[in-house]
């Protein structure tokens, strides 16, 4: 495998590739000296006003508490892989100021697997990618870019070119799948992995989450059930852990032992264990009040969006007294009820004829229609200009509506911001934003979402008060400035101590130190300090495993692959039931996609449908039931230890080969 980049995602990267899948890695960096050097450096005098903030907060405390466990460390230590050999040995870091074809030859990248270009400059990495298809037509291509139109066109334009690379270098007479999988390119960006994540915090206070197929799946460590109390399994337990990891003194033998964890047991195992911790599978969901659609989307205007309450009240008594007035010149003069309401409005605009000689009721009546017409000049001016400013705001920012509470405070609209922002929105979740430059890059979503938006400095006093922080379920400071997080997370924690906060920080001493001290200040609330990288690195490295993978469940010195996979081709899913497809310690179904129609359009193959296009959220399996015939245009998402994938594909290649035999 072969990482360039220069940021600390190329960095979290390779020593995800190594440490969790054990593949040997060559980095190339700039310089190899700074390995998490942020892209937006902070100024010293802002990095001293956050360390003077968080010294004043460590000498405040009267107690010292607990650090919490490794297990609830924002940093926890890195998974080991599967190999026994050093870790050094199988990394290389390699300096070069780009990744120039002099850079992806020294590299390695004839004999590469995999490529990932995680520069921050999308231009680079296009250029680099461009080099490295020319070089190695059969490298699986990892690219980090924001624009996603963009990048949709660059996965085509590359995987038809490494296509065609492949079947000119193939004899003739023969053809395989392997060329088009091996050489498949995946455009992502850092900004759009990440945001599932950062929303998970949002709604269930955890970042280790994977997104598949419109689900939020997150794995939980679940600690041993005393005998006699039947546990939660979740959606499936993914293993049983091993005697050793977290059996506590005087315990019963758990069923997995002291050898190692057993990975995917079936639901019987699963039953029998007694006294042994679990890693078990959940969905993420948001159990609060969702957002209702207001303003002037939908089908019209209402006088509610247009009018303000006081106004509208004004206009209802004003109507009421032209009524009185037809009603007593009706009884008054004898008039039929037209004529006296035509003359009741004619007074009333002053247009007609002074009641000279006329009876005195009728003067009376005159007099008070002039009087109301006086009234009701103003309050048609009023309407006017509340009618045309509503209009004209219908385009501009939101301010948070009164009664506010429960909602999430999202600091920032930058490029993580924004999706951040999308994320949440889909999922119906009412949100605050805070943004200090007018000219963000989110604020356009902000305005067209109709999501509320303060304009402001978070460190200026008020900001936060403004975005409504005492009434807010969560904190989600994700600026590109560790103080401004740090500062805006301390003065919401004053404000209400037991507070959901979710601070990006850059600098990873600097977020354990931060971590710590707030988990030690406020035990009761959930504090999270994560990096764009280090939530962005396993998506990263599933796509260089190969476009399936999705992510990795490190489970103690093991590890479980999330993959989807389509059922088309592989004999060992096609026209099989979800309880044959089980192959326990090795293999199981999560859920199936069936949203694609039961005749697919023929010579169309079924992984040309891209990955990431939309699609409605799939299937449960305890929703299907384990009696489901997978079709053939069915997709599911599979959780299967190295082997078991390995198996299965494998499978598929035979399958291949035998009908290719037969053909002959």
């Amino acid at each position: 495998m072969v990482v360039a980049g220069d940021d600390a995602l190329a960095h979290r990267l390779a020593a995800e590739l190594r440490d969790v899948y054990g593949e040997r890695v060559t980095l190339i960096v700039p310089s190899a000296l700074e390995p998490h050097r942020p892209r937006i450096p902070p100024p010293a005098r802002a990095l001293g006003r956050a360390t003077a903030l968080l010294g004043r907060m460590s000498a405040a405390m009267a107690r010292t508490s607990p650090l919490p466990s490794e297990r609830t460390s924002p940093l926890p230590p890195e998974a080991p892989g599967d190999g026994e050999g050093p870790p050094e040995a199988t990394l290389r870091i390699l300096e070069a100021a780009q990744p120039d074809d002099a850079a992806l030859i020294e590299a390695g990248i004839a004999e590469a697997g995999a490529l990932a270009l995680v520069h921050d400059d999308d231009e680079l990495n296009i250029h680099a990618a461009l080099r490295a298809r020319r070089l190695n037509p059969r490298l699986r291509l990892v690219i980090r870019l924001y624009n996603r139109k963009l990048g949709q066109h660059l996965e085509e334009l590359l995987d038809q070119a490494a296509a065609v690379a492949g079947r000119g270098a193939e004899p003739a007479g023969e053809h395989t799948d392997a060329v088009g999988d091996d050489a498949s390119t995946t455009v992502l960006s850092d900004a759009d992995t990440v945001a599932p994540a950062l929303a998970a915090t949002a709604v269930a206070g955890t970042s280790k989450v994977i997104e598949a197929d419109g689900l939020l799946l997150r794995a939980v460590e679940r600690a041993p059930v005393p005998p006699g109390r039947p546990g939660d399994p979740g959606l499936c337990t993914l293993a049983l852990l091993s005697a050793s990891a977290n059996d506590p003194a005087g315990a019963p033998s758990s069923g997995a032992g002291d050898e190692g964890p057993v990975l995917l047991p079936d639901d019987a195992a699963a039953e029998a264990a007694i006294g042994c911790g679990t890693v078990v599978l959940e969905t993420v969901s948001y159990t609060g009040r969702t957002a209702r659609p207001r303003g002037l989307r939908g089908r019209g205007a209402p006088l509610t969006s247009l009018f303000s309450r006081r106004l509208r009240w004004s206009l209802a008594g004003v109507v009421g007294a032209v009524l009185a007035l037809a009603v007593a010149s009706w009884l008054t003069t004898g008039e039929k009820p037209l004529h006296a309401a035509y003359l009741s409005l004619l007074d009333l605009f002053a247009i007609n004829d002074p009641a000279i000689g006329a009876p005195l009721p009728r003067k009376i009546i005159q007099l008070l229609s002039g009087l109301t017409g006086l009234l009701l000049l103003p309050v048609l001016v009023a309407a006017a200009f509340e009618g045309l400013g509503t209009f004209r705001s219908a385009s501009a920012l939101r301010r948070p509506p009164r009664g506010l509470s429960g909602h999430v405070v999202l600091l920032g609209l930058g490029k993580v911001g924004t999706r951040v922002l999308a994320r949440l929105h889909e999922m119906g979740i009412p949100v605050v934003c805070i943004e200090g430059d007018p000219e963000a890059r989110g604020i356009a979503l902000a305005r067209r979402l109709r999501v509320p938006t303060v304009l402001g400095d978070v460190t200026q006093e008020g900001v936060l008060e403004a975005a409504m922080i005492e009434r807010a379920a969560a904190l989600l400071a994700l600026t590109s400035e560790d103080t401004t997080n740090l500062e805006a997370a301390l003065y919401a924690r004053s404000v209400t101590p037991r507070l959901r906060v979710t601070l990006r920080l850059f600098d990873d001493r600097f977020a354990t130190a931060v971590y710590r001290t707030l988990r030690a200040a406020h035990p009761g609330a959930l504090t999270r300090s994560r990096s764009t990288s280090f939530l962005s690195a396993p998506a990263f490295a599933g796509a260089m495993m190969g476009r399936q993978i999705l992510g990795a469940i490190p489970v103690e010195r093991r590890v479980l692959l999330v993959a989807r996979v389509e059922v088309r081709g592989h004999a060992a899913l096609e026209g099989r039931t979800v309880a044959e497809v089980l192959r326990p310690g090795r293999l199981r179904v999560l859920a199936v996609d069936t949203s694609a129609p039961d005749a697919p359009e023929p010579d169309v193959p079924a992984a040309a449908a891209p990955a990431d296009a939309e699609r409605a959220p799939a299937h449960l399996v305890h929703e299907l039931g384990d009696g489901y015939v997978l079709r053939p245009q069915d997709r599911v998402l599979l959780v299967a230890t190295r082997q078991g994938l390995g198996d299965l594909h494998s499978r598929r290649a035979r399958a291949a080969a035998g009908a290719a035999v037969r053909r002959d």
